[in-house]
Order: structure tokens, then C-alpha cells, then sequence
């Protein structure tokens, strides 16, 4: 089992410049990810990209279900949320 620290770990490490936030059960996983490198893109891209810096994690089922909220800096801060 991986817990959400270290998916939240591996994300940070293969996605620079990213803030990212990841809670879960050992298998399903919810991640709130913010990314300058998002910007221009649209969610399916900005998921694509996640989606490919977890492969491995994926194909091997370590992370069975993942749910994704991208935001660039630009729009987490309209959101008035904090990290």
C-alpha cells in the first residue's frame, strides 16, 4: 500500500514547480495539484500530465483510483482557498 504522503511526494518530484495536496486510503486518492506549467492547457491536459508523472504507480495498480483538481496559481488564488 502507498500512502498519500508519498504519492504526494512523487508528484511533487516528477512535476516541478508543483504544490500539491493528496489525501486517500492507501488505494484511492483525491490530489489538489497547483501548477504554473498548467497554464495554457485545459483540464484534460493539465490531468494528462499528472496522469503521466504516475505511470508506473497506475499501471501497476499501487494507486487504484486517483481524482484530480488542476489549477494554475492564477486560479487557485480566485478560488480564495489556501494550500
Amino acid at each position: 500500500m502507498i500512502s498519500p504522503e508519498q504519492v504526494q511526494t512523487i508528484i511533487q518530484e516528477r512535476l516541478a514547480n508543483a504544490e500539491v495536496k493528496v489525501v486517500g486510503d492507501g488505494q484511492h486518492f483525491e490530489a489538489i495539484i497547483v501548477s504554473p506549467d498548467f497554464a495554457g492547457k485545459n483540464k484534460v491536459k493539465q490531468h494528462q500530465m499528472v496522469y503521466g508523472v504516475l505511470q508506473d504507480e497506475l499501471a501497476s495498480e499501487t494507486i487504484h483510483a486517483l481524482s484530480l483538481k488542476t489549477f494554475t496559481p492564477e486560479a487557485w488564488q480566485a478560488t480564495g482557498q489556501t494550500a
